[in-house]
This record gives C-alpha cells, sequence and structure tokens, in this order.
C-alpha cells in the first residue's frame, strides 16, 4: 500500500516551520491516541502514521532528503538511495523499544494543564445567586432588605475536617496525598503511561479513617442564613450586586464565595425611567392649555408646582432639572421630563356644543397656524 505524503498526513504544506510541524503533530497526536480515541477503529492505525510522519519532518537531515527523493529517501524499501543506517527507520514500524509517557506530551502542550492540581490546596467557595424584587421608588432612593438565604457551611462539630473530633485525616499512601496514580499500559505501540484517579482516596489525597457523625465526612452542612441588602439609590432594574463574603464555604482554609443579588425593580403606574432621568405624562384640560395654568405635577420627592404658559400644546414637553434619579458613582441626579397630554372634553351639552361653535366663530387665521400650514401646503401639492 503506498504511504501518504507525510506533509499531508500532518495537515501541513512543505514549507512549515519546526513549531508548525510541532504543533500539528501533539494535535493529531492527542486525537488520535489509541488510549484516548476509543471510538474509532482506525486510530491506532492513523496514530502509527502521524508518528511515522513527524519522526521524518521533525528530523532536519531526513526531512532534507524526503523533500528531495520522497519516501525512496528515508525508506529503503521504496528502491531510493536511502537504508536504515543512511537515515532508515531500522525497525520503526514494530516500534522496538518505544515508550511515552503521555502525559508528559499533554504537559508540554497545554503548560500544565494535564495533570491534576493539588487537591488538598486552598479553594474558594462557590457563589450563590438570588433575585430580590423592590419597588420602583425603592429604586429611585435606596433601601435596606434582609433576605434569608441558604448556604453551605463548615460543619460545627468537626469544623470542616471531615473526621471524628479529636482525629484528623491522613495523608493517603496510594497517591501520596497527589489524589492521582500513574499507571503504564502495554500497548502495540509500546509502553503508554497515564495518570488516573487514585482508587483508594477517590482523588481527594486524603483518607478520614474516622468519619464525623454530623456531616459523616464531608466537611460540610447546609445552613439558613439571614443577610442584610443595602441597595444605594439609583440602582436600575438586572444590575446586579456582589456582597464579598457571604457564598458558599471553601476547602481546605479556602474563603467563601460571594452572594450576588440581581434586582428586579417592579413598574409605577405614573413614572417611567429612562437611564437616570423620570419621564411622567400629565393630563391638562383644553381651557387649561389655551389659556395657561399651574400644574400639580408629581416627582419621585413629591409633587411640585409649574406653571404651563398658555398656548400649550398636545405633547408639549417641559423639564424639571435634578428631578430624576441619583448617579451611582456621583453626587448629582438625572432630570424630570413631564410630557402634556391635552384631554378633549366629552359628553357635551347642547348648549356647550352651541357655547363652542360660537366661540369657534371668533377665532382666526392667527389661532391656527399649524392648521392653515397644512391645509397651504396640501393645496400647493395638487396645484402643482
Amino acid at each position: 500500500m503506498e504511504k501518504r505524503d507525510y506533509y499531508e498526513v500532518l495537515g501541513l504544506s512543505k514549507g512549515a516551520s519546526e513549531d508548525d510541524i510541532k504543533k500539528a503533530y501533539r494535535k493529531l497526536a492527542k486525537k488520535y491516541h489509541p488510549d484516548i480515541n476509543q471510538d474509532d477503529p482506525e486510530a491506532e492505525a492513523k496514530f502509527k502514521e502521524i508518528n511515522e510522519a513527524n519522526d521524518v519532518l521533525s528530523d532536519p537531515e531526513k526531512r532534507r532528503r524526503y523533500d528531495q527523493f520522497g519516501h525512496a529517501g528515508i525508506d529503503p524499501s521504496y528502491g531510493g538511495g536511502g537504508s536504515a543506517g543512511a537515515g532508515g527507520f531500522g525497525g520503526f514500524g514494530g516500534f522496538g523499544g518505544f515508550s511515552m509517557d503521555f502525559d508528559d506530551i499533554f504537559d508540554g502542550l497545554f503548560g500544565g494543564g494535564g495533570r491534576s492540581s493539588n487537591p488538598n490546596s486552598p479553594r474558594r467557595g462557590s457563589d450563590i445567586s438570588i433575585r430580590l424584587d423592590i419597588s420602583f421608588m425603592e429604586a429611585c432612593h435606596g433601601v435596606e432588605h434582609i433576605v434569608e438565604i441558604n448556604r453551605i457551611d463548615d460543619c460545627d462539630a468537626c469544623h470542616g475536617t471531615g473526621a471524628e473530633a479529636g482525629t484528623s485525616p491522613k495523608t493517603c499512601p496510594t497517591c501520596n496525598g497527589a489524589g492521582r496514580v500513574r499507571v503504564q499500559r502495554p500497548t502495540i505501540l509500546g509502553t503508554m503511561t497515564t495518570t488516573q484517579t487514585c482508587s483508594r482516596c477517590g482523588g481527594k489525597g486524603r483518607i478520614i479513617e474516622k468519619p464525623c457523625n454530623s456531616c459523616r465526612g464531608t466537611g460540610k452542612q447546609q445552613n439558613t442564613k439571614k443577610v442584610r441588602i443595602n441597595i444605594p439609590a439609583g440602582v436600575d432594574d438586572g444590575q446586579v450586586f456582589p456582597i464579598q463574603g457571604e457564598g458558599n464555604s471553601g476547602s481546605n482554609g479556602g474563603p467563601r464565595g460571594d452572594l450576588n443579588v440581581k434586582i428586579s425593580v417592579r413598574k409605577h403606574e405614573i413614572f417611567e425611567r429612562k437611564g437616570f432621568d423620570i419621564w411622567c405624562e400629565v393630563p391638562i384640560t383644553y381651557t387649561q392649555a389655551a389659556l395657561g395654568d399651574e400644574l400639580v405635577v408629581p416627582t419621585i420627592d413629591g409633587n411640585v408646582k409649574y406653571s404651563v404658559p398658555e398656548g400649550t400644546q398636545p405633547g408639549t414637553v417641559f423639564r424639571l432639572p435634578n428631578r430624576g434619579v441619583k448617579r451611582n458613582r456621583r453626587g448629582d441626579r438625572g432630570d424630570q421630563y413631564v410630557r402634556v397630554n391635552i384631554e378633549v372634553p366629552r359628553n357635551l351639552s347642547k348648549a356647550q356644543k352651541q357655547s363652542l361653535k360660537a366661540f369657534e366663530e371668533t377665532l382666526n387665521e392667527k389661532n391656527y397656524e399649524k392648521k392653515n400650514s397644512f391645509f397651504n401646503k396640501l393645496r400647493d401639492y395638487f396645484t402643482s
């Protein structure tokens, strides 16, 4: 069977650098190692082919001959000028004496990621997340709430060791506290060395001979605790407040996690928030809009008086400075914007209708600038 091009085997072009070859080999060796990839029946053959290609392309002299003469330059079976003593494999096909520490390959590839960290080193506890519903006004002004959470604490009886009072955990003699053991297995490719979880201690690195009766050796217990939460003025819907050190307890003396409080703000019947500004709509009568009037306007701090000028039009927006929400990291506040909605009267009596018609007859073009402008444009459109 004719051999494939070695560059093709590693997925490289002929001008690939030494670093490219190294990276491609490590990636493919991991993918097709028969101890890792047990689902692919061709994994073993592919792994052998990958190693053969790497053996040639990673050697400058072999690669030079291969680039010049192809397979004949490095394998005498192809009838070329090469021989086992002059660059041939000399029994490579049988992998005689071949031995590989597979963990060392991945350790170099991933910078130590292939090996487990010390199971007895301090570890931070996990975070707890809760949602806190507050009112619109509470979000504007700030509020203090006391919430009840369920969290994991160190066992009171054994203080987190998991061992019965008066005793302590022992270092696992099988793995010497590492939590993992090295295992050698003979394969068709040679001896492979891997690591696996220590079966004696379950990967913990310690053995508890007399487990604590209260926590059954876990060193943990679940408790309910009340936590006081101070929500600052200006908090917005969806914001998350981390409260440090109120999460689940850590392991091996590690710190607690945090309590993450996600704020949910209920809608208000009158006000709407946009950033740090407050918006509301105030209905006024036709007479108030025409003659002007002093209005009582609601704000998040209470009612205030505001004078609307005569001739106020529907949809007019006026601004109340510094009547909005406090900015979280600044001392100033947003503004409040009030949109005027002119309510047209309904259910008029006959006398009221006659009065309005009589009033309408007294008005001229100056009283309806927008109306006259619109009809002038409409007339021009049809006559042009």
